[in-house]
């Protein structure tokens, strides 16, 4: 239901698999990897304001409260964005089961599975606490930024970041940058329905996220973050 048959055929994910070895960092993009009708229904809910909570994160405290985040200094902070929050929503609001459908889909065994084969490395939640929180819905603002940081935690193999921009102008800014090598950095536009797989212990994967153009004040650049383990 999810996704879009013609890029799982076998022929398509050993197309995949040869980019992936093939690039530095260890990475791959793959356009209309979902199913594009499907993604839109999910957008209505996205869209929805009352869903999102503000997250600020830095170097030496993840989800910095208040005084933390006022005590940082400005380069001790490397992330404000906003977090979906389900259960911040209205009764009087259709209930956002799309929106968890997806999320628990992208934890499910299906899923893992085209990862595993494309990174011929066992994908699984068998050892990981609390699945859930590795996989959410961001947006970030004009205000808001992700600054350069690894996703290497131990036994992380893959990071997925799902991009749900539509119509997207390419002057907005919001680039994924991976830090390359030798200053040859590799920008991605975060287009609709494109999907970024990366592998976070590669060399050069390091990455952050272009700041959004404030000339697009009133734009968010909306993305599906999930990080996966092996055994």
């Amino acid at each position: 239901m999810w996704l879009n048959d013609e890029q799982i055929r076998d022929s398509a994910i050993r197309a995949h698999r040869e980019a992936l070895v093939n690039s530095f960092p260890r990475h791959i993009v793959i356009d209309g990897l979902f199913n594009e009708a499907k993604l839109d229904e999910l957008m209505k809910i996205l869209q929805e304001a009352h869903y999102w909570k503000t997250q600020k994160h830095t170097y030496s405290a993840l989800y910095a409260n208040r005084d933390q985040w006022q005590s940082a200094s400005t380069d001790e902070r490397f992330v404000r964005r906003d977090v979906w929050q389900a259960e911040t929503a209205s009764p009087a609001i259709k209930s956002p089961d799309l929106a968890q459908d997806f999320l628990s889909f992208l934890r499910g065994d299906e899923f893992m599975s085209l990862l595993s084969q494309i990174f011929k490395v066992s994908i699984t939640d068998m050892n990981v606490a609390d699945p859930k929180i590795n996989t959410n819905y961001f947006r970030l603002g004009a205000d808001d930024f992700v600054k350069q940081h690894a996703d290497d935690s131990p036994g992380r193999k893959v990071c997925m970041l799902l991009y749900l921009n539509k119509e997207w102008d390419t002057n907005a800014g919001g680039e994924l940058v991976f830090i390359g090598e030798d200053k040859e950095s590799t920008s991605i536009p975060p287009l609709y329905n494109r999907c970024v797989l990366f592998d976070p212990s590669s060399k050069g994967s390091e990455h952050w996220v272009a700041s959004l153009n404030t000339k697009h004040s009133d734009t968010y650049r909306y993305n599906v973050t999930s990080w996966y383990w092996s055994e």
